[in-house]
This record gives structure tokens, C-alpha cells and sequence, in this order.
């Protein structure tokens, strides 16, 4: 498993598998995070994939050397050069519904102007494809996605939302992606789902996972009413 390898700070080792957003690169990232969990070396804490990086938080003092840098290294080296059998489960394609219309999609027109398109338009470029989930960030199940069609993209806001629903679908440059809670956020929001993406009671949290595929399925506003959604205040 070929990567390069470079500090943060002094107690963070970041592993990079490649220097773009796409699913070769990010395949490897979590692979990698696996094994790393599965046999987590001394002095290890935490493992954080993103799209192409893997940060491997250890404590120093609990490596034990002089450098604990290259000895922390050394032992995610050992690690990811061991054959471990892994239990790999299928990647999940979801249905993720999703209301483009009135106050659920208050960017929607901006976007498509942006790119030249009709409304209609956008969102059947933005529904017609599956994303793959790169990993979770941002906030609590906050996915971000990859494989979302250019024609789409579009700037972030200039100025934040200082609350956005959860269950938006919003637009950031070439990605796209859903906030699972209520928080502030400066995507374009084209749409939302009225699906629980995450929850602190549930004994999985977060309804989706790295891995996991997803298309978006336009609904009319009585069918995101009558999933449990509620309009934007």
C-alpha cells in the first residue's frame, strides 16, 4: 500500500494515498483505517480518514522514543504491511428522498442560474446520479460525497447561514452533501430529505457510512410532510 507520510504537529501522523478527490485514493484511506483500528499499535488514539488522507493520532510519551514521530511511522508501516483479514462489508445503496421545492430549496434558483440551467434541470442532473461517501466530517454524520456531476457545481456563500434544517442538500463548489443536524453552514441549498440521518440514541448514530452509495429520489412537498419533515422556520 503505497503513501506518503508527514507530521502534524507533534502527537498526528498524516498518511496520504494521493493527491485528488476519487475513489481509488479513498478506498485505500479506509482500508487503511481499518486495519490501523483492528491493531491499533502502542500510544495509538485515534485514526480520522478524509478524501485522500488518513490522520493517525498517537500520544508521544506512550511510543516511548526519542522520536516518536518515526517510531509511530515505523509501526503503522508494520501494520499496513501485514496481511490482516479484514471483514469487509458490501457497500449499501440508499434512496435518500429529497423535496427540491419552495422553502426546502431556497438556492436552488441561484444554482441554476450560476450554471446557465433551468431549476428542472439541476435537479434531474442532481438526482441522476450515485454518490459514494468519501466519510463523515464536518458535523455528527455529515457526509461527503463524490461523483457529482460539474454542471452543478457552484461557489459557497458569501456570507453563512447562522441555521440551516437538518436534512438540507447543499451544493459547495464541485460537491454535494446533506446536513444531519441543525447547524450553521454556508453551502447552497437546493433541497431536503425528511430521512433522520442522525440520531445519538440510536445504537448506530449516523444512518449512513464511508462506503455506503446513494442516489436522490425527488419527492413533492405531501411526501416530505408526510415522512416526518417539517418546513423551514
Amino acid at each position: 500500500m503505497h503513501y506518503h507520510t508527514y507530521a502534524a504537529g507533534d502527537s498526528c501522523i498524516i498518511l496520504e494515498f494521493g493527491s485528488s478527490i476519487e475513489p481509488g485514493s479513498n478506498q485505500k484511506v479506509r482500508k487503511a483505517a481499518s486495519l490501523l483500528s483492528k491493531k491499533p499499535f502502542r500510544g495509538m488514539i485515534e485514526c480520522v480518514p478524509a478524501f485522500h488522507t488518513l490522520a493517525v493520532h498517537y500520544d508521544p510519551y506512550a511510543v516511548g522514543t526519542l522520536s516518536p514521530f518515526e517510531a509511530a511511522s515505523s509501526l503503522i508501516a508494520e501494520m499496513l504491511a501485514e496481511k490482516i483479514q479484514l471483514d469487509v462489508q458490501s457497500p449499501r445503496l440508499l434512496d435518500i428522498p429529497v423535496c427540491y421545492e419552495g422553502a426546502h430549496a431556497p438556492d436552488l434558483a441561484f444554482v441554476a442560474r450560476s450554471n446557465g440551467l433551468s431549476e428542472k434541470e439541476v435537479i434531474e442532473i442532481h438526482s441522476k446520479r450515485d454518490y459514494e461517501i468519501y466519510f463523515l466530517g464536518f458535523s455528527p454524520g455529515f457526509p461527503f460525497l463524490g461523483g457529482m456531476d460539474p454542471r452543478i457545481a457552484a461557489p459557497r456563500k458569501t456570507s453563512p447561514r447562522l441555521k440551516i434544517p437538518s436534512g438540507s442538500v447543499g451544493i459547495a463548489g464541485g460537491q454535494t452533501g446533506i446536513y444531519p443536524s441543525e447547524t450553521p453552514g454556508g453551502w447552497q441549498i437546493i433541497g431536503r430529505t425528511p430521512i433522520a440521518l442522525f440520531d445519538p440514541n440510536r445504537e448506530e448514530p449516523s444512518y449512513l457510512k464511508p462506503g455506503d452509495r446513494l442516489r436522490f429520489i425527488p419527492i413533492k412537498e405531501a411526501e416530505f410532510q408526510s415522512g416526518g419533515g417539517s418546513l423551514w422556520e
